[in-house]
């Protein structure tokens, strides 16, 4: 009969030669492995998973050596080679693209990328934009080895291919924070510009994407520099769904280009652009919402004359109602004060009760439907009348502190 051997409290992870061990294992193999709570002993051998998990990691470290070797020393074709296997690597597996990121793999594919032969900068080019991808890490380590102003000489390249591919690596680098200000510095913005308005629809998606990145950089983006893109910003935000991440990032950029003389007069210029930030007011997600609503406000506010019946004209007062009730607290902030610009006081009208019920109610059976339409119109109108309050005390503050009362005589 076998005995269950009795556990050591503090095994010795080094048992001297003299230590003896049990004669015949099998004959307990049924009850060692009963006990869910027991833990293995130093000395058992690994689980198989561990053994395959070890083989890899081994092998792994050994295709990295010698992919390091062929970028450093290889030929052309060697190198070249070594590029797009890491490339390959890179996008199957989320630990190659961790192990492949250090300084003898990335400082060699950065000196591809000026290289006259374009087949290397291409794989080289490929290979750091998915050595990047969904990795924080790896975008910082890219471009503190310098990888920038190659792809700034990228963006200038007559091939339209390389430039679109630049355009997408300095998207990739942009989305860490650390990097915006190398970025904003080394003069890619303008460049970024140029493919908005010249590029294919994915170039001109990705410049937008990496201006989008690039302008919340302590290091701005110079609105003045940029009105020729306007023009392109607004032709893909009319043509994109207006409630996408990218309708976002679109009328963001255009409500910082609409703080500048030339941007506004570029916005009111193009053929339906008053009416596309209308549409993104009505239709679009809560941030483009106020974004568009702040282009709008940023119209009216520099020339109430010239711009307030352009936006009325394009049937923008459902939409801004609309907003004041439903949308982020500065988009309706934003909503009111744009619908009190654009109330008409030279004629001093009042909407009658009649028409502004009429008009809460359509606004409210567009949104939550003919059901609920009439608690929904209810909430409208109690929080205009409620906006209204708020303007008549706030105009009797001010008259109140232009007069103050006089103090008696002693």
């Amino acid at each position: 009969m076998c005995q269950r051997p009795v556990p050591n409290p503090n095994p010795n992870p080094n048992p001297s030669p003299t230590s003896k061990q049990n004669p015949n294992p099998s004959c307990c193999s049924s009850s060692s492995g009963s006990g869910s709570g027991s833990g293995s002993s130093p000395d058992s051998p690994k689980s198989p998973l561990s053994r395959d998990e070890a083989l890899r990691d081994l092998k792994r470290q050994a295709l990295l050596r010698e992919l390091s070797r062929q970028l450093a020393h290889g030929d052309r074709a060697a190198r070249v080679q070594a590029a797009r296997d890491i490339r390959r690597l890179a996008r199957a597996s989320v630990k190659a693209r961790s192990a492949f990121a250090v300084d003898a793999v990335v400082g060699p594919l950065v000196v591809m990328l000026p290289s006259p032969e374009r087949e290397e900068r291409e794989a080289a080019l490929l290979a750091l934009l998915n050595l990047a991808v969904r990795n924080e890490r790896n975008k910082v380590t890219i471009v503190e080895s310098g990888a920038v102003p190659p792809l700034v000489e990228l963006l200038k390249s007559e091939s339209s291919g390389l430039r679109e591919l630049a355009a997408a690596a300095i998207l990739t680098l942009s989305a860490a924070e650390s990097n915006k200000p190398t970025i904003m510095a080394s003069g890619a913005a303008p460049l970024l510009v140029q493919i908005l308005i010249n590029g294919s629809i994915q170039g001109k998606v990705d410049a937008v994407t990496a201006l989008y990145n690039l302008s919340s950089c302590k290091e701005s983006l110079d609105p003045s520099l940029y009105v020729g893109a306007v023009a392109p910003l607004l032709a893909l935000l009319k043509e994109s769904r207006k409630h996408s991440k990218f309708a976002e990032k679109a009328s963001s950029l255009l409500e910082i280009l609409s703080s500048t003389n030339e941007g506004r007069s570029a916005i009111s210029e193009v053929e339906g652009g008053i009416l596309t930030m209308v549409e993104t007011v009505e239709d679009g997600s809560y941030l483009s919402m106020e974004y568009a609503a702040g282009v709008l406000l940023s119209l009216c506010q520099s020339g109430r004359d010239k711009y307030r019946e352009l936006i009325l004209k394009e049937g923008a007062i459902p939409g801004l109602l609309r907003l004041t009730v439903y949308g982020t607290k500065r988009g309706q902030e934003r909503a009111r004060e744009l619908l009190d610009m654009l109330r008409d006081d030279s004629k001093q009208k009042r909407v009658t009760s009649e028409v502004l019920e009429t008009i809460a109610y359509d606004i409210a059976s567009r949104v939550d439907g003919p059901i609920q339409a009439a608690e929904t119109a209810k909430r409208l109108l109690k929080d205009m009348i409620q906006r209204k309050m708020e303007l008549s005390v706030s105009r009797l503050h001010v008259k109140a502190v232009s007069c103050p009362t006089a103090v008696p005589s002693r």
